[in-house]
């Protein structure tokens, strides 16, 4: 591990405990800043509704002794799904926004990174929290975690939430795509940011500020986009951790942990040919593609399943790695920020 690294993790590691809500209400307080919550969600009417009522009861409602609520906004961005989570997102109190309700001149893909692109259209917030939809069992220190460096250290820009991840009868087997894909990726092409617990996890946050300048990969691929871009940008001193214990959620099986793992490499491939991040490379993502359309970023997979005749049969996947632009770069968000 690099020295840099091992002083980041003494002086930029944290646990939710640091921070109790009442600090961090006093501190949001005094610097006026104002706090937006997203859960994008595709199919997740089990588990959305939970998480969607106990922000709003614990952090989105005004505290009794100052009156201040630490989550302004709670929105859950619709991703095209197919059962009732919209529906049940907004009895428990989200504003709920359909993917293709947002830029509508601009045909949506599927993908996690695309909701997260078009959230920042429709959040106000000075710092946006993402916070994924199929959580168990959720806590919110999963939320006043990764906001609460936002409020209290003003250098830090993006706050990843790291824990650990369950699978069967192994308290930390999740996480496979992590340890086998982004981990290896990470220290290979940037060593700096080795330190981070859980790179891929679906929980962080960050000034918007920031956020408007990255493009976003709009698959699986988002994560680690960020991340590297965010390094690139503002440097490892302005990135973060913070401990929020156990994250139980929906596994996925292997063959959609192949697809992730396409879009993610497909992410790292194009930052390494553009010398995003890399010792001695130049700086990369400003100059790398603004789409809109097209199918340029589209990877093509080829997975093996065992067909009805008992032989393997391949089956075709088009892993879509194209990226968005930074949202600052897009009329329309330009307009809306003047016009707030």
């Amino acid at each position: 591990m690099l020295d840099e690294v091992g002083q980041w993790l003494r002086r930029r590691s944290w646990r939710a405990a640091d921070r109790p809500l009442e600090a961090l209400l006093a501190a949001k307080r005094r610097a006026g800043t104002t706090v937006s919550v997203v859960l994008p969600a595709l199919n997740e009417e089990a588990t959305v509704g939970d998480i969607v009522s106990i922000i709003r009861r614990e952090l989105a409602t005004p505290h009794p002794a100052t009156g201040t609520s630490l989550v302004d906004e709670v929105i859950v961005m619709n991703s095209g799904s197919t059962d009732a989570t919209g529906a049940v997102a907004a009895a428990a109190g989200a504003r709920v926004v359909h993917r293709d309700e947002v830029l509508p001149r601009v045909a949506a893909r599927p993908g996690k990174g695309e909701v997260l692109w078009r959230s920042l259209m429709v959040t106000r917030g000075d710092i946006v929290c993402f916070v994924d939809a199929d959580l168990r069992e959720f806590s919110p220190d999963f939320v006043t975690g990764i906001v609460g460096p936002l409020l209290t250290e003003p250098d830090v820009q993006l706050v990843k939430a790291m824990y650990d991840r369950p699978l069967r009868d192994s308290p930390a087997g999740g996480g496979r795509v992590t340890e086998l894909v982004a981990r290896p990726l990470l220290n290979l092409h940037w060593p700096r940011l080795a330190g981070l617990v859980q790179p891929l996890g679906g929980e962080y946050a960050a000034r918007r500020s920031l956020l408007e300048q990255l493009p976003f990969p709009v698959g699986y691929g988002v994560e680690l986009g960020l991340l590297v871009d965010a390094l690139e940008l503002v440097g490892l001193d302005a990135l973060a951790q913070v401990d929020v214990g156990v994250r139980l959620h929906r596994n996925q099986d292997g063959l959609a942990l192949g697809r992730m793992a396409t879009a993610i490499y497909a992410t790292a491939q194009r930052r390494i040919e553009r010398g995003v991040g890399l010792d001695g490379g130049p700086g990369g993502h400003r100059d790398g593609p603004s789409v809109l359309g097209g199918r340029s970023g589209v990877t093509p997979l080829t997975q093996f399943e065992r067909g009805e005749g008992g032989s393997f049969e391949p089956r075709g996947h088009l892993v879509d790695a194209e990226e968005r632009p930074p949202m600052c770069t897009v009329p329309e968000y330009g307009q809306r920020r003047v016009a707030a």
